[in-house]
């Protein structure tokens, strides 16, 4: 059996397959309630309604975690409030992550501020969550480091290793010409969910996706040594998220018949 599978089943019906106090890392990036076009009426949920459904899911996936483990939901402004607020009565809430999309300031709406970015909530389960920052470093670059020469500097891991991603991520949205890019209306990049993957899972562990959508935290989960259980609903993203995993595996196959080729006489 494969350590990365995506079931075509809805994320309430595929819960059961999961153990109990089994999973590292939940990665959830729901419907938002927006109305957008998943191919069923997913999105069309709002309002007090969708706190609820968000709460129901919630409670079938708690307790999957184990007690080191962490869970971030994707979220915007309209609902992240009230799904926050209800969370904290149930985990310990770490972070609130501004995820800026760099949205090009090219018109938009007149009557307010354009929205250019999207919540995550980040919380955990106990005290002693998993939480490896080294993984996700930002490295200085070379005029920084180099002004960073005094001796009192000399040999600190933080000028070393590179700084803390603080809890605003500016990572760009997914354009039509972005290589990664495939049929979903809200793809979110590979650079950000990797980032959560390396850093609240161990090699190994356990990732999960209620709504693996477009196979992002899947090709996180099998480029970083994870395992990975997922669930779509909507067939024609299930087949492009196996998809994305098939070109993975292949990609990792040639590297490694190239890497076993006997080197050539001189």
């Amino acid at each position: 059996m494969s350590d990365v599978q995506i079931f075509n089943e809805d994320a309430l019906a595929g819960v059961a397959r999961l153990v109990d106090a089994s999973v590292d890392l939940i990665v959830a990036d729901p419907p938002y309630g927006l109305g957008k076009d998943y191919g069923n009426d997913s999105d069309h949920v709002r309002g007090d309604a969708y706190v609820e459904w968000t709460r129901k899911w919630v409670e079938l996936y708690l307790p999957k975690l184990k007690p080191t483990g962490s869970f971030y939901i994707f979220l915007t402004w309209q609902h992240s409030p009230e799904v926050f607020s209800y969370l904290k009565t149930r985990l310990t809430m770490v972070n609130e992550i501004i995820w800026d999309r760099r949205v090009p300031s090219m018109g938009g709406t007149v009557r307010k501020f354009s929205s250019v970015h999207d919540t995550i909530g980040f919380f955990v389960n106990g005290k002693d969550y998993y939480f490896d920052l080294d993984a996700v470093r930002i490295p200085y670059d070379p005029a920084t480091k180099k002004a960073r020469s005094r001796s009192i500097f000399v040999g600190k891991k933080w000028l070393e290793m590179g700084y803390n991603p603080k809890d605003l991520w500016s990572i760009s949205r997914l354009h039509r010409e972005h290589a990664e890019r495939v049929e979903h209306p809200t793809q979110k990049p590979l650079e950000l969910i990797e980032r959560i993957v390396r850093v609240s899972s161990p090699s190994h562990g356990l990732v999960v996706d209620p709504f693996a959508g477009s196979g992002t935290a899947a090709v996180a989960a099998q480029r970083n040594a994870r395992k990975f259980i997922g669930f779509e609903v909507n067939p024609d993203y299930h087949s492009v998220a196996l998809g994305r995993l098939d070109a993975l595996r292949v990609t990792a196959a040639d590297r490694g018949a190239q890497a076993s080729l006997p080197l050539l006489e001189a």
